[in-house]
């Protein structure tokens, strides 16, 4: 772990070293262009293929059958599916109450009343990370708002492991929110079956759920033909800490999200180069001890400490880096929140480790990455519909409206929207 003192640097210069870690897109957007080509041409085959050269593995159907859900639940601890059934509980509550289905009308002149209703997007399409690790965690944070919204048509595509078969926790995850039509395909190649439609794939119309390089970037390049939730990469935190809060606890959440990939980022912001020290310390320490330090030892050199001079220069550089999560410790919590603008999911007080949101607080842990929450929000139940503007005018109104609709159409020259309006007065 890195410590980087930032008197002598702008918070551009600060930035700009930060995201050098980070993925570049053009290196791997050749690539993704050739996979989504290949499938956007030949289909199903194209999937079998892929999967052959990017998982090694021989697949002689891509879809999971009902048997092998039923399968799944035999094959996982029921002390698990108590817990997927628990935070699939407290992700219902948080995200139940985000959609108005109908909104109040407003009437913005006598006789007239606009409002909106909220409409599911009919189709969806479920992305769940494989490979690496299992998530059955990710599929609860897609498919729970998804059932409220009330889309119809659900579909997810996740990785088969090497048995050529998908993690069984993921399909009992998916199984308890009701979704059936799971296909074992990952990496670029399922976002374009998703967003093309396949033989056996049925095309989405919005595509959701986070990925690595590969998938970021095809869920980036096929948008406009579908929609996507947003760009969701590579994982990172950002803590802003100060020395009310021990060392050790600072690096386990550090490491936690380190855990994740290679391509994962830690960083530590604190005005104390003493506490920075002395979580660089834990650091090492716990790394020693992790059962993933493999992962570890890649994802490592995207993690730094930075020692700044005051709480308004940390508040700048988090809201500059745009942080998928933030996690705010020190005495003065709420000062800090009150000062950033972006940030994906924050975590206040010392006890809220930022895996308590990933799994179970409620909160959605599907994520805007690499700096994108400047523009984007965490994924929500609203995420999985649109808003329908419906407006109803009476007599009354429309006599109200007519010289101001009549004034502004001849202005520009459309005669026939004067008329529609006037003709209603002969």
């Amino acid at each position: 772990m890195k410590i980087f003192l930032t008197q002598n640097s702008t918070t551009e210069e600060i930035i700009k070293k930060l995201r050098k870690g980070r993925y570049q897109h053009a290196d791997v957007e050749n690539r993704v262009r050739e996979i989504l080509a290949e499938v956007k041409q030949r289909g199903d085959r194209a999937l079998v293929e892929l999967t052959k050269r990017f998982d090694g593995l021989s697949l002689t159907s891509i879809t999971v059958e009902a048997e092998e859900i039923r399968a799944a639940y035999t094959a996982v601890d029921q002390e698990l599916v108590r817990a997927l059934r628990t935070a699939k509980t407290k992700i219902e509550k948080f995200h139940i109450r985000h959609v108005i289905k109908r909104e109040k009308p407003v009437e913005t002149t006598k006789g007239v009343r606009v409002w909106r209703e909220f409409r599911p997007i009919e189709r969806v399409g479920l992305y769940v990370p494989g490979g690496k690790a299992a998530y059955p965690s990710t599929v609860l944070m897609l498919a729970v708002p998804a059932r409220i919204a009330g889309c119809r048509n659900v579909i997810m595509c996740t990785p088969a492991c090497e048995d050529g078969q998908c993690h069984p926790a993921v399909l009992v995850a998916a199984d308890l929110c009701g979704v059936k039509k799971i296909f074992k395909i990952g990496g670029a190649q399922a976002i374009a079956a998703m967003a093309y439609g396949t033989e056996t794939v049925p095309r989405a119309y919005k595509i959701f759920g986070p990925g690595n390089a590969y998938v970021t970037t095809a869920k980036m390049l096929v948008y406009g033909l579908v929609d996507i939730d947003m760009p969701a990469g590579p994982s990172e935190v950002l803590v802003i800490a100060d020395e009310s809060v021990r060392p050790d606890w600072i690096a386990a959440d550090l490491l936690a999200q380190l855990e994740h990939g290679e391509d994962s980022q830690a960083i530590l912001i604190t005005a104390s180069k003493r506490l920075a020290e002395h979580v660089a310390q834990e650091v090492r320490t716990r790394m020693k001890r992790s059962s993933r330090q493999e992962v570890l030892k890649g994802s490592i050199k995207n993690c730094v400490a930075l020692v700044v001079g005051s709480t308004d220069e940390a508040c700048m550089i988090a809201n500059a880096f745009g942080p998928e999560h933030l996690e705010i410790m020190t005495r003065n919590e709420a000062s800090i929140l009150s000062k950033i603008t972006n940030a994906g999911s924050v975590f206040l007080g010392k006890y809220t480790a930022e895996s308590l949101g990933d799994y179970a607080t409620g909160a959605n842990h599907t994520l805007p990455t690499s700096g994108f929450s400047r523009m984007f929000s965490p994924l929500s139940t609203e995420s999985f519909g649109k808003m329908m503007q419906v407006q109803r005018v009476s007599k009354e109104g429309i006599r109200n409206l007519r010289k101001t609709v009549e004034t502004l159409a001849k202005s520009e020259g459309l005669d026939a929207h004067g008329a529609a309006v006037s003709i209603r007065f002969e």
